[in-house]
């Protein structure tokens, strides 16, 4: 059975997100922890001295989350109706990911699916801080699903790589999961810098060429361009419906969080976006 974790601010784009997991995990027993959070600002500087409890608010903000969690649950049964999946509600007085990484640890989840930004994310950054903080910090995939996407099977899914990574098939095992499930075709896709490929990147490529054998798959590679250039030519031409790629700090995903840039730019995609940890 997955376990697989959604956190919510009970926000639309939120919400689109949980259906998004229902719909990709239909066909699969799965049990669904449903997450939120509550850390009302005006209250932070009281909470550092005292409990919640002490000074009134634990159980106001507690029964509201709780409450709040209680009827999504009974919207999402209601609507998809599925035997195979389980709820399981968790309501914290804690910081968004933190408790996201905690979740994830204790009950040994497979994955974490969330909306790149909640009701007050700026529509021109593609992720959302809590998205770009979470990725950077946890060791297990998590997948962002855009605002307002309507759910399409993962049919056709890309994979850019730079071949810097020392592929393994546990790394991979998400990405492959669904292929299966899916019958998904992946599209393996090396942006060149003008190069010919460094030894240890043929190596990694080999590597990647045996993980996939079973899976329908086809490598390109691309002129040289940027990264972000790169992916949004491709996915130009094709339906493609998930982008996938590793965090790793030798990889140009973790490049793109670092450099101020992508701040200004977004990665624009429309499509949901899962990450690996390298």
């Amino acid at each position: 059975m997955k376990r697989i974790v959604l956190p919510t601010d009970f926000s639309e784009n939120a919400f689109n997100a949980i259906k998004y997991a229902l719909q990709l995990f239909k066909d699969e027993e799965c049990t669904f922890y449903l997450l939120n959070t509550y850390s009302p600002a005006a209250y932070q500087s009281e909470y550092i001295l005292f409990s919640p409890g002490q000074i009134g608010l634990g159980d106001v903000y507690q029964v509201n989350s709780t409450t709040r969690l209680e009827k999504l649950k009974l919207r999402l049964e209601n609507d998809f109706k599925n035997p195979k999946h389980h709820f399981i509600l968790r309501s914290a007085f804690s910081q968004l990911v933190d408790e996201i990484v905690q979740t994830v640890a204790k009950e040994n989840a497979d994955l974490v699916i969330m909306g790149t930004h909640g009701a007050t994310g700026a529509q021109e950054i593609f992720m959302g801080t809590n998205t770009v903080h979470l990725i950077k910090s946890a060791n297990f995939p998590v997948i962002a699903v855009p605002a307002r996407y309507d759910y399409v099977p993962p049919k056709e899914i890309l994979f850019p790589t730079d071949y810097e990574v020392s592929y393994c098939e546990d790394q991979l095992k998400a990405l492959l999961q669904l292929q299966q499930l899916h019958q998904s075709h992946v599209e393996v896709v090396h942006i060149s810098r003008g190069y010919e490929l460094a030894e240890n990147q043929l190596k990694n490529k080999q590597k990647l060429e045996v993980i996939m054998k079973n899976t329908s798959h086809l490598f390109h590679n691309l002129p040289d361009q940027g990264v972000i250039e790169g992916i949004n030519n491709f996915q130009l031409n094709r339906k493609l419906n998930l982008l996938v790629m590793i965090q790793n700090k030798h990889t140009f995903l973790e490049r793109l969080f670092i450099e101020p840039v992508i701040k200004k730019i977004g990665l624009h995609v429309s499509i949901p976006f899962m990450v690996l940890q390298g």
